[in-house]
C-alpha cells in the first residue's frame, strides 16, 4: 500500500527529509543551509536557495521510494520573516531567528504597557528574535514599503507546493501576532504595526492539507493524488515526537540551543518569566522555555580549551570523569549568546566565578557542562512540575552527558529514536499511540549525585 509520507524539516543550519511509513523510517538524508551575515546584525537565508535544496533532495530519492509517497508534510524552524514586495521572485531574503537587527527596538518597546498585553495575547515572548519585534523595527526605520507582504518558510513552501501564502497555527504562534485564543491575526497588534491582515499568509489548522500542484508533482515525478499536509514548527514537533514515542509530556532539547517543552492541554502564561506558549493541534499545546546556551556552549569551549576540537570532544568523557562534582569550586555562568528565558537579555554574558590557580582543564571542562545543565535546570522549573523528561539533540550523543543530564536536572530522563520534527509530522497526521515505549532507553542516574547537585544548584548562580 503506497501511504507513505515525506516530511521535510527545514531547519536552521540543514534541512532534513524521511520518508516514514506504518511507523518506520525508509529513507533519511540531510543537507546543509547556508545562513547569511550582515555588519547591521541582520541574519538571512535565500528563499530560492531553499527551494533549490528541497527539490534537489526530492530527485534525489529513489524511485522505489518515490512511488510510495501520497503526503508531504513540512517543519519549519520559527520566528522567520521574508518581506515580498512584489511577486515571489525566489531571490527574497527570509530573515531567520538569530537575526538580531531588531534588539535595540524591541529593548524600547519592553518598557510599554503594550508588552505584556501583547504577550498574554499571543503567548510569544517579547524578544527581537519574533517577528513581531522584526516588523516593528522595520517599521521604525522605514526601511520597507507599506504594501509589502510579510510571510515566512512555511508560507514560502506552501505557495510553491500548492500554490497558497499559507501559515498553520503553531508556526504563526511563534510570530507575535496571532491572538491564541481566538487563532486569527490579532487586530490591535496589526494596527500597531501598521500591517494589514492581507498582507500575512491565511491561516490553517496543522492538519489542513491540499493537493500538490500538477507542475511540482510532474517535475519531482511524485503522483498527483499526493496531498501536501501544512504541519507545524520544529519546537513543537519534536516536543510532541517525544510525547507520543515515550508517553512523557516534558521533553529537553539540546542542539546548538536548548528548550525545555511540555505538551499541555491548557494554554499558561508567566508574565515576569515569559515561557512561551505554542499551539499545536486541537488538543495539545506546548509550553516551555528557550535557551540560547546549548551545544554551541561545547562548541566554544572545544575551540577555546584546546587547538583540536575533534581531540575535545574524544576526551570529554575522561576530563569530567577526573573533575568532581562542582568542578573543585568552579562555576560556570554560561550565557555566551546573552539569555532568553528567563532573563530575555541579549547583553548577558558568561563568567567563570571562584576561578584559582590549582583548578585544572578537566574542572574548566566539567564546570562548562555543569553550568549549561544548571542553567536548564531553571528553565525546567518554569513549566511546572516535571518527573520524567524524553531527550533528544545532539547533545545526547554522548552517554556521560545523559547521565549528568538526568543528575543535574533531577529527573527520570529517557531517549528514543522516534524524537525529530520529521516523527512529529508523522504523529501529527497519523496521530496512532500503539508505538508507544518502542525504541526507548531510560538514562542511568545516581540518588547520591541528584542530591549533591541539588545542594550546589541552590546557590550556583550566587
Amino acid at each position: 500500500m503506497n501511504d507513505g509520507l515525506l516530511a521535510i524539516d527545514i531547519g536552521t543550519t540543514a534541512i532534513k527529509i524521511g520518508i516514514i511509513k506504518q511507523h518506520k523510517l525508509l529513507y533519511q538524508k540531510a543537507y546543509g543551509i547556508k545562513t547569511y551575515n550582515d555588519s547591521d546584525g541582520s541574519n538571512y537565508q535565500r528563499s530560492g536557495e531553499i527551494i533549490n535544496i528541497i527539490y534537489l533532495a526530492i530527485k534525489e530519492i529513489s524511485p522505489k521510494f518515490l512511488q510510495q509517497i501520497r503526503k508531504i508534510s513540512f517543519s519549519v524552524a520559527m520566528h522567520s520573516l521574508m518581506p515580498v514586495t512584489d511577486q515571489l521572485t525566489l531571490h527574497e531574503k527570509i530573515f531567520i531567528w538569530s537575526d538580531s537587527q531588531a534588539e535595540p527596538t524591541i529593548e524600547a518597546f519592553k518598557t510599554s504597557t503594550l508588552a505584556q498585553k501583547f504577550y498574554l495575547k499571543t503567548g510569544t515572548p517579547i524578544h527581537f528574535m519574533s517577528p513581531f519585534a522584526k516588523l516593528l523595527h522595520f517599521r521604525q526605520q522605514g526601511l520597507y514599503s507599506s504594501t509589502t507582504k510579510w510571510y515566512g518558510l512555511k508560507e514560502l513552501v506552501m505557495q510553491i507546493f500548492t500554490g497558497n501564502y499559507l501559515i498553520d497555527y503553531a508556526t504563526a504562534s511563534a510570530t507575535g501576532l496571532l491572538n491564541l485564543s481566538e487563532l486569527n491575526w490579532d487586530k490591535e497588534i496589526l494596527n500597531y504595526l501598521g500591517v494589514h491582515e492581507n498582507q500575512l499568509g491565511g491561516l490553517a489548522d496543522t492538519t489542513t492539507s491540499l493537493p500538490i500542484l500538477k507542475d511540482v508533482a510532474e517535475n519531482l515525478k511524485l503522483s498527483e493524488e499526493t496531498e501536501v499536509v501544512i504541519g507545524a514548527s520544529d519546537g513543537c514537533l519534536a516536543a510532541y515526537a517525544g510525547y507520543m514515542a515515550t508517553g512523557i509530556p516534558n521533553s529537553l532539547t539540546i542542539g546548538t540551543s536548548a528548550a525545555v517543552r511540555k505538551i499541555t492541554s491548557e494554554k499558561l502564561f508567566d508574565v515576569n518569566k515569559q515561557n512561551f506558549c505554542y499551539y499545536l493541534n486541537e488538543n495539545y499545546y506546548v509550553i516551555g522555555a528557550p535557551s540560547n546556551n546549548g551545544g554551541c556552549v561545547l562548541e566554544w569551549a572545544s575551540k577555546t580549551l584546546t587547538d583540536d576540537s575533534k581531540a575535545f570532544y574524544e576526551n570529554l568523557t575522561t576530563k569530567l570523569q577526573t573533575s568532581p562534582i562542582g568542578a573543585k569550586g568552579l562555576r560556570f555562568f554560561p550565557y555566551i549568546n546573552g539569555e532568553r528565558a528567563p532573563f530575555w537579555a541579549s547583553n548577558k554574558r558568561a563568567i567563570f566565578k571562584d576561578f584559582s590557580i590549582t583548578h585544572t582543564q578537566a574542572d574548566v571542562s566539567r564546570a562548562v557542562v555543569e553550568g549549561v545543565l544548571m542553567n536548564l535546570k531553571i528553565l525546567k522549573e518554569m513549566v511546572g512540575e516535571v518527573g520524567e523528561l524524553s531527550l533528544s539533540g545532539g547533545f545526547f550523543k554522548t552517554d556521560i552527558l545523559c547521565e549528568m543530564t538526568a543528575n543535574i536536572i533531577d529527573a527520570k530522563c529517557w531517549l528514543s529514536s522516534l524524537n525529530e520534527p520529521i516523527f512529529g509530522l508523522y504523529y501529527l497526521i497519523y496521530g496512532s499511540e500503539q508505538e508507544r515505549k518502542a525504541s526507548i532507553t531510560e538514562i542511568n542516574s545516581d540518588k547520591k549525585q541528584q542530591s549533591e547537585y541539588n545542594r550546589l544548584f541552590e546557590h550556583y548562580f550566587d
